[in-house]
Order: structure tokens, then sequence, then C-alpha cells
């Protein structure tokens, strides 16, 4: 696949969604008893609480370099008190990672955002309390990781989290994507409506349905746990970083194999990057890995969603009812589904 270049937004005043369903083992589909749009009440943004639930900051000074960022485009920012803690390759010990998702559903800023990703987040999944993170009615926002929460919570209760800009990665390094951070601010504000990209080979849809995914190694080390939502008739979107296209397709075939993929109404890719080719693929690289992709599951591909481990990243929520339809060289992300 080519780079796609993120087309500009198309933004309009919209609402995020915080009614829950809790439900456990349940399905999300057209049918699906939980609500996955939007109210109408603008969404509380003042402020970002941030937490380390993963592997260990390595300099705080690009934490504390997000915070600025962050105030600068009008967000409070507060600080988990374990955010900079060391043990072996985590932020902390696992109870302390644990208690500092605790705090963060009890604290008073609306937004939850992770430092960073890297690894950890599986091991505390069966000790969440997910009722209590739905119920705390915060945006929780994190990426890579992260997605074992954001998925975990969909399975468990249905709620709505989201998947994108994270503290170091794109807001603490020598200079912020422009993009990146007016979507982030975009959508925590409920300003974002229809997310536009380029994209140089999507298969013709129009469709509706949850939208889920996020990093695909960690989508897929939940399958056949009680952490993997069950989603029928969605929107599933993938990226990864750092796996050769022969990896990136075991983990899709796991998936096909496990019946995921044919149930979905499109499959939504987004940036695979920093791999190597070896001279023996002899021409088997990620275009390779589309084709067999289209030809083995009968649902539609989209290439070119901006969301990954680039630079240049939408912010995206996950479990919220969204519309996709492409056109020549372009999709649209549904995002906002009043009828206006």
């Amino acid at each position: 696949m080519s780079t796609p270049k993120a087309a500009k937004p198309r933004g309009a005043k919209a609402a995020a969604s915080h009614d829950h369903g809790h439900a456990h083992d349940h399905e999300c589909g057209d049918d699906c008893g939980h609500d996955h749009g939007h109210d109408h009440a603008l969404p509380d943004a003042r402020g970002i609480y941030l937490i380390s639930p993963s592997s260990a900051v390595r300099d705080p000074a690009t934490v504390e370099l997000a915070r600025e960022r962050l105030q600068a485009q009008g967000f409070k920012t507060a600080l988990d008190r374990t955010a900079y803690a060391q043990h072996q390759r985590f932020a902390g010990t696992d109870a302390q990672r644990l208690a500092s998702l605790t705090r963060a559903a009890k604290q008073k800023l609306p937004i939850v955002m992770v430092t960073r990703g890297g690894y950890g987040m599986g091991r505390l999944l069966p000790s969440i309390d997910w009722k209590a993170m739905a119920d705390s009615g915060k945006r929780f926002v994190g990426m890579s990781d992260f997605t074992a929460f954001n998925l975990g919570l969909l399975a468990q209760t249905g709620a709505v989290s989201y998947t994108g800009a994270t503290a170091v990665a794109d807001f603490g390094g020598k200079k912020v994507d422009d993009l990146t951070e007016a979507l982030f601010g975009e959508i925590m504000r409920g300003e974002l409506e229809i997310l536009s990209f380029e994209t140089q080979d999507a298969d013709p849809v129009d469709c509706r349905g949850v939208l889920w995914g996020g990093n695909l190694a960690m989508l897929t080390s939940l399958v056949g746990t009680p952490y993997m939502p069950k989603v029928r008739g969605g929107i599933l979107f993938l990226e990864d970083v750092a796996e050769h296209p022969y990896r990136i397709e075991r983990m899709l075939i796991q998936l096909h194999q496990a019946g995921i993929l044919g149930r979905q109404k499109a499959i939504v890719l987004g940036r695979f990057s920093d791999y190597k080719l070896a001279p023996h693929d002899k021409g088997y690289d990620l275009h390779e890995v589309v084709a067999w992709l289209r030809r083995t599951v009968k649902v539609p591909v989209v290439t070119g969603l901006p969301y990954g481990h680039v630079a240049t990243k939408a912010t995206l929520p996950i479990g919220q009812k969204v519309g996709l339809a492409t056109e020549r060289g372009l999709a649209h992300l549904v995002l906002d589904e009043h009828h206006h």
C-alpha cells in the first residue's frame, strides 16, 4: 500500500455519547441494545488526567512538555502520582498501575489519557472494575498496548472509549503534528462530524456499524478471552508497528479462522509501519497481504486510515456506531450520525 495522506477533516459541531449499557458477553450489531450513538450535550473537555498503565516513562521531561502543549490547547492537566513509577520495564507494579486506573475513574477531570503504551495492560484485565470504569463517564484515551483496555471495556460494559493520541508520542516530542493535535481536540470537544481521508484502493462500501479495533497484535491476543468484544456487523480498523507482513497476515488468518473478520461490514486498515522486508520475500509485501485479505474474506477493505504508530493520526471512538462510505480516492468516516 502507498502512504496515504490524510485529507483535511470535515468538522462540525457534534456531541460524543456517554450513555453506557452494562451487559456481559454481549454482541454489538445493528440490533445491539447498547447506545453507541450520540447525545446532544457537548462533552466536557476541561481537563486531562495522565496515567501510565503500561511501560515506564523513559524521560519525564517528555510528559512535562506534553502537559505544557495540552494546556496551551486549553486542557487543564493533572498527573497521577505513580505516572513516573518504575518496576522492571513497567510503570510500577501491577498493583500500582491498577490503582492508577481506579484513581483515574474517581478524580474530577473528564478525560483520562495514557502517557505511553508498551506492555503491561494485559496483566491487569482480570482485576479491573469495568463497571466502575464505565460508570465514571471518563473518556479514556490511549493506543497500542491500551487497545486491551479499550476492547475490554467494550466487551465487558459496552462503553465507548478512544484510541489515538498519547502524551509522549504525540505531544512530548520535538514537534506536534498539526492534524493529530486538531483531530484530538475536535473529537474530545465533540466537534468532529466526518473524518475524510485519501485512499488508494478502497473497495466500494456504504454502511454503518459499531467502530472497533486498534492495534492488531493486541486485538489478536484477546481472542478467546472475556475481553474480546463480540461485534457483529461492525467496522473493524487495524494498525501495527514493527511487524513483518507475514506476521500481519498470520494474525489476520487467526482472526479470520476465529470467525471474526467475516462478521464485519468493513475492514479499515491504518498504517503498518517500521518493518523491513527480506531478500527471500521475493515480492511478498503488504500489498500481497491486502490482496490475500480481499481474496479470502468477502468483506470490503478500505486502506489509508490516518491511524497507527505514525505522526499523523486521528483519535477514534471505539464502540460508537458510525457510518463509512467510499468514493473515488476518498473514504468518509461519519462520526456524528445526527440527522441535520
